[in-house]
C-alpha cells in the first residue's frame, strides 16, 4: 500500500518520505475484573467449573423430588377421583335400589295371575247364567228394541 505523502505515481525521482509511526496511547489502568481466560489460573477455572456442575447437580436433585412429588400428587388426585367415581356409583345403585324396592312392592300389591284368571271365569258364568234367566222369565221385552229393527212406521 501507498500512502498519498509517499509520493506520486508519475516515477519522477521524487523523494520518498516515511510516514511517522502513531503514538500508542498511554496503558491504561488494568481492570479489577478480569475475563476468566486471561489472568486466572487453571486451579480457580477448575474450581469454578467443579461449582458449578454442584450447583447443576443440586438443580437436577431437586427437579426429580419435585417430579417425584407431583407424579405422588397425581397419583392421590386420581385415586380419589376413582373413589368419587366410585362412590357416585354407589349412591346412584343405592337410589336404584330403592326405586326398585319401592315397584316390587307395588307390584307385589297387583293381582296376581290365578285371581284375574278366577275373576273372567267368575264373570262369564255369571253373564251366561244370567242371559239364560233373562230369556227364560221372558224379561228379554223389558230390553227395548232398536228403532231399526221395528217394522212399524208412525203416520
Amino acid at each position: 500500500m501507498t500512502d498519498a505523502s509517499q509520493g506520486t505515481s508519475s516515477g519522477q525521482g521524487a523523494v520518498v518520505t516515511p510516514a511517522p509511526k502513531p503514538v500508542a496511547p498511554p496503558p491504561a489502568a488494568t481492570p479489577v475484573a478480569t475475563t476468566p481466560s486471561q489472568g486466572l489460573p487453571a486451579s480457580h477455572l477448575l474450581d469454578q467449573l467443579a461449582r458449578i456442575e454442584d450447583k447443576c447437580s443440586r438443580i437436577e436433585d431437586k427437579y426429580a423430588r419435585s417430579e417425584a412429588l407431583l407424579s405422588r400428587v397425581e397419583d392421590k388426585v386420581e385415586n380419589a377421583a376413582n373413589r368419587m367415581n366410585e362412590s357416585a356409583r354407589q349412591s346412584d345403585l343405592a337410589a336404584l335400589r330403592t326405586e326398585m324396592r319401592g315397584l316390587a312392592d307395588r307390584t307385589r300389591r297387583l293381582p296376581g295371575t290365578g285371581a284375574l284368571v278366577l275373576t273372567a271365569v267368575i264373570t262369564a258364568i255369571l253373564t251366561v247364567v244370567l242371559m239364560v234367566s233373562v230369556q227364560r222369565l221372558n224379561l228379554d221385552r223389558l230390553i227395548s228394541a232398536p228403532a231399526a229393527t221395528t217394522g212399524t212406521t208412525v203416520q
